[in-house]
C-alpha cells in the first residue's frame, strides 16, 4: 500500500480585470488562468494596474486590441506607464446575447441595455426591432446585473452568455451581433518579480515578442528602425504608433513580431534596433 503523501493543490490565482463579473474580459481571464481563478472586477483599466502594482492580485487580463474598432489606446498608453510583462495572450470571439430576468419574453420587451460599443454593434437587431429602445448603460454584465436585480418586465440587455449564468438571467436570443469576426485580443499582465506560469502546453503556435520605442524625428528614422527586423527575415505584424507626451508630433511605436528573445536572430535585432533608438522596451514574450 503506498504512503506517498498527496500533492496540497496550488491556490487559484487572483485576476483583476474592468467590469462587472460576467463581462468579456472575465471570460478571458477563465481561459487563459481556468475557471477556477478568482477574481476583482475593476472599474477602470487603471484600477486594475493598480491592483497588479500594489500585489492585490496575482495578474491582470487587459483587452488591447477588437477587430471591429482598432486598439485600446489607453492601455497602451498603461504599458508604458506601469513596468508590468505580458505573459500571454488570448483570443474572445464577442457574441452578444439578448439576455432578460427570468419569466420575461421577447414580446414585452421596450428597453435594451448594454455599453454602447456593444449596442452599435447589434444594430442590425434594432433595426428589425424599431419598438426596442437602446439605453447606454457603463457595462455589458453590469447590464445584465442590473435588469435581474431590479427585476425588470419590459428590459432586456446585451451581454455574454457568461453573465447570463452569473447572474441567474434568461438568454432570450442568441448571437445578435451584425459581425461574426467580432475578435478582441487580450494579454495577461504580470509582475517582473513574479515567478512563470505555465501556460504553455496548448499552445499551438510559436511565439511572439512585443515592444515599444522611440525614434529621432528626423527622415528615414523609422525606415531604418524596422530594417533591423527585415534584415533577418523576422515577421512584424502589428506596428501602431501613440502620441509621445511632452514632445508635439513625435510618437511612440508599440510593436508586435513572431519570434521569441531567447532566438539569437532576434536579440541581434533588437541590439541594432537598440542603436537606432532613443528608447526601447520589450513588453513581453509570450506564445502566440
Amino acid at each position: 500500500m503506498s504512503t506517498r503523501k498527496k500533492q496540497p493543490t496550488p491556490p487559484a490565482l487572483r485576476a483583476a480585470f474592468q467590469g462587472e463579473p460576467g463581462a468579456f474580459s472575465h471570460q478571458a481571464a477563465m481561459d487563459l488562468l481556468g475557471p477556477a481563478v478568482v477574481v476583482l472586477p475593476c472599474t477602470r483599466f487603471e484600477d486594475l494596474f493598480v491592483a497588479l502594482r500594489d500585489s492585490q492580485v496575482d495578474a491582470a487580463v487587459v483587452p488591447i486590441e477588437n477587430t471591429l474598432h482598432g486598439s485600446v489606446h489607453e492601455n497602451y498608453d498603461h504599458l508604458l506607464h506601469y513596468d508590468f510583462r505580458i505573459v500571454a495572450e488570448t483570443n474572445v470571439r464577442i457574441v452578444h446575447n439578448l439576455i432578460a430576468a427570468p419569466g420575461v419574453r421577447f414580446k414585452d420587451l421596450k428597453r435594451v441595455f448594454s455599453h454602447p460599443v456593444a449596442i452599435n454593434q447589434c444594430l442590425d437587431f434594432f433595426a428589425a426591432n424599431p419598438q426596442i429602445q437602446r439605453e447606454p448603460f457603463y457595462d455589458t454584465a453590469g447590464s445584465v446585473k442590473m435588469v435581474v436585480h431590479e427585476n425588470l418586465r419590459d428590459a432586456a440587455a446585451i451581454a455574454s452568455a457568461v453573465s447570463a449564468d452569473i447572474y441567474g438571467a434568461k438568454i432570450l436570443k442568441r448571437s445578435i451581433e451584425d459581425d461574426r469576426q467580432n475578435i478582441t485580443r487580450f494579454f495577461l499582465l504580470r509582475r517582473p518579480d513574479q515567478p512563470a506560469l505555465a501556460l504553455d502546453e496548448h499552445a499551438k503556435k510559436g511565439w511572439k515578442t512585443s515592444l515599444v520605442f522611440t525614434v529621432r524625428n528626423q527622415p528615414g528614422s523609422l525606415f531604418r528602425a524596422l530594417s533591423a527586423f527585415a534584415l533577418r527575415d523576422l515577421s512584424v505584424i502589428r506596428i501602431e504608433s501613440r502620441p509621445l507626451r511632452g514632445r508635439p508630433w513625435e510618437y511612440l511605436f508599440y510593436l508586435d513580431l513572431i519570434g521569441s528573445t531567447a532566438e539569437e536572430r532576434v536579440q541581434r535585432a533588437l541590439a541594432h534596433l537598440q542603436e537606432l533608438a532613443d528608447m526601447l522596451r520589450v513588453l513581453g514574450c509570450y506564445r502566440a
